[in-house]
């Protein structure tokens, strides 16, 4: 396999390398889809900042070993349910064991505050783990 060298819109998805530079042409997708949908720019501003921290997390974390294997966002709409998963190829976290940002041990680390982030923004969040890798739900009605 070939590693990628640009993002590739297919449907209502987009597959980036495991890359920060793409992080814009994830946004620009996402925002896009919304638009389309009639969201408020406030849900378009959640969901935005939520897929950038799950994006980032999953180039930073997920694909660092497998430059070969995209990142996927995949957004759809049901009824008034925005709905989007994030998946990359690595091993996977527990998202209970995350520390607490807001702990005093943690308030002045630069890291680990886009689980919280996301969590805050959206109605749901959901990690699966599988030996393919990671995929993140978040879900946010409009």
């Amino acid at each position: 396999m070939t590693a990628m060298d640009r993002p590739q819109v297919s449907g209502n998805s987009i597959s980036i390398p495991p890359n920060l530079s793409f992080l814009t042409a994830v946004d620009d997708f996402v925002e896009s889809f919304l638009e389309r949908c009639g969201a408020e720019q406030s849900v378009i501003a959640d969901i935005a900042i939520s897929v950038s921290e799950l994006v980032n997390n999953a180039v930073a974390h997920g694909s660092r070993s497998a430059v070969n294997r995209p990142v996927v966002v995949s957004i759809s709409r049901s009824d008034n349910v925005i709905t989007v998963t994030v998946s990359d190829p690595g091993a996977g976290f527990n998202p209970n064991n995350i520390d607490d940002p807001l702990s005093d041990e943690n308030l002045l680390k630069e890291t680990g505050r886009g689980i919280f982030i996301v969590r805050s923004l959206m109605d749901t969040v959901a990690v699966n783990v599988t030996p393919e890798g990671t995929t993140v739900t978040i879900t946010k009605a409009i």
